[in-house]
């Protein structure tokens, strides 16, 4: 795989934020139980000394678990995230392909739990705990 190669499996997302714009391309797969995000790190997602920055992990942690519990439900819901904790192992740099691995611990009518692994070509950077509000998704209203 050359430096710039995204791993087999992976395609660009089709749910975009204002605060991940900036960060794209962001890359998805898609498994029975969760939502992987990926992206080749580069200058934008790096701190004043190159390295992944801390809060490119918050949102993208956030983001991963979010989306995973919404999976996990089938999509019928929405999802707030209510808490979440980060811890910060090591470092990544430019060039190196970043992903978030979620596990959804719990789903239920309120509440729902996950935790998730960052790697950084394949290495563990960091892990994260979320919960999050289950909200119903509203009907589109006819005007």
């Amino acid at each position: 795989m050359t430096t710039l190669a995204i791993p087999e499996g992976f395609e660009r997302q089709s749910r975009h934020s204002p605060l991940t714009d900036p960060w794209e391309p962001i890359y998805t797969r898609q498994t029975p139980d969760a939502i992987i995000l990926g992206v080749r790190l580069a200058t934008p997602h790096t701190n004043a000394r190159g390295f992944v920055h801390g809060g490119l992990i918050a949102a993208m942690t956030d983001k991963a678990m979010g989306h995973s519990c919404a999976h996990k439900m089938r999509g019928v819901h929405s999802l707030v995230t209510v808490s979440m904790s980060i811890d910060f192992i090591s470092s990544a740099q430019i060039g190196q392909w970043f992903t978030v691995e979620t596990d959804v611990i719990k789903t239920g009518s309120t509440i729902c739990f996950a935790q998730c692994l960052v790697k950084a070509d394949d290495v563990v950077i960091a892990r994260a705990n979320g919960t999050f509000r289950v909200v119903p998704k509203k009907e589109p209203t006819s005007a």
